[in-house]
């Protein structure tokens, strides 16, 4: 387990994002959500995330269902707030942003101090938990200013009373989170999508403020949206169709790894928990079947020598911290 920044609060290296299990794209049955989370507990996972916005809660309300009986002290639970859910009686569904539920309810950008504690109690609500012990802003990008303002002292305030023990920020891109890590005295940081074996922008600035700061890193997208779990044409990177550059990158990534007798899915979870900054890596998965590969793939040993050829190659930053002795 890992520590979270200066907090209590610990995480395994392995956590399992539930966007999927909020039908993310298409539908998750019920019992398949249970047995996703199940399946993730028994590989050593103690780190579940979650969101409203997953799924207009429903991700919460799976999350919460499969912990139920689980000793709450054994197990760290992260959940984010600037979204708040209204309930609608306008009808049809939610793929619009991308989630296959009835849009029984409409989402507010909310970073107030009132929506940030309102929204949590939702949260709690339909997790069935008297607390959780990460609380991130999430995607405040267009709303920094009211996040920063407003969003992160309620955040403080949360934490001051107990009510939390952790927080921080979750989004894509790099900017605001390293605005936050050097200016106010956030726990950690979830960045999706930057800090893969296709993208190592967080390089730049994120990661080291972070290592400066003393705050954690989470990193979600390991596999920028499943590109790098199963490269091919029209596979997704970050929530759109891969372009064919990336496509053909991703390939010789494949072509490369198996040459070493490992896989692109070991090595794309292996290489962002190599930073000493990071301190958990986030893997989405939507089955009992997708956790247990994800598992076995993230404890798989990636041989040194795909990391040198990787570096001598150019197919990845010269500055990035390798798995083990490889750099």
């Amino acid at each position: 387990m890992n520590r979270l920044g200066r907090s209590g609060v610990e995480v395994s290296a392995l956590a399992l994002g539930t966007a999927g299990l909020g039908n993310l794209y298409s539908e998750v049955g019920e019992e398949q959500a249970y047995e996703a989370v199940r399946a993730a507990w028994q590989h050593g996972v103690r780190y579940f995330d979650t969101a409203p916005h997953y799924g207009l809660g429903l991700s919460e309300r799976r999350l919460g269902a499969a912990l139920r009986d689980l000793p709450r002290s054994a197990y760290t639970v992260s959940t984010k707030v600037g979204r708040r859910l209204e309930p609608s009686d306008e009808g049809g569904d939610d793929l619009a942003h991308g989630f296959a539920v009835p849009a029984t309810h409409r989402r507010v950008w909310d970073f107030s101090a009132d929506g940030v504690r309102r929204t949590l109690a939702a949260s709690l609500e339909r997790l069935r938990l008297d607390r959780v012990d990460v609380v991130y802003l999430h995607d405040p990008d267009d709303h920094a200013e009211q996040a920063i303002r407003e969003g992160y002292p309620a955040l403080e305030g949360l934490r001051a009373e107990g009510a939390v023990g952790a927080i921080g920020a979750g989004m894509n891109g790099t900017a605001l989170l390293t605005r936050l890590v050097r200016d106010t005295d956030v726990d950690v940081v979830l960045c999706a999508g930057r800090y893969t074996l296709l993208d190592q922008g967080a390089l730049t600035d994120l990661l080291p403020a972070a290592r400066e700061r003393g705050v954690s890193v989470v990193v979600g997208g390991a596999f920028n949206s499943g590109l790098l779990a199963d490269p091919r044409p029209g596979a997704p990177y970050d929530y759109a169709t891969a372009p064919a550059p990336l496509v053909d990158r991703a390939l010789r990534l494949k072509d490369l790894a198996e040459r070493h007798g490992t896989t692109l899915r070991a090595a794309a979870l292996a290489f962002p928990a190599a930073h000493p900054a990071v301190a958990s890596v986030l893997a989405g998965a939507r089955s009992a079947a997708e956790v247990r590969d994800c598992a076995e793939q993230f404890a798989a040993r990636v041989p040194a020598a795909f990391w040198r050829e990787l570096r001598a190659r150019g197919l990845i930053a010269g500055d990035a911290p390798l798995p083990g002795d490889a750099s």
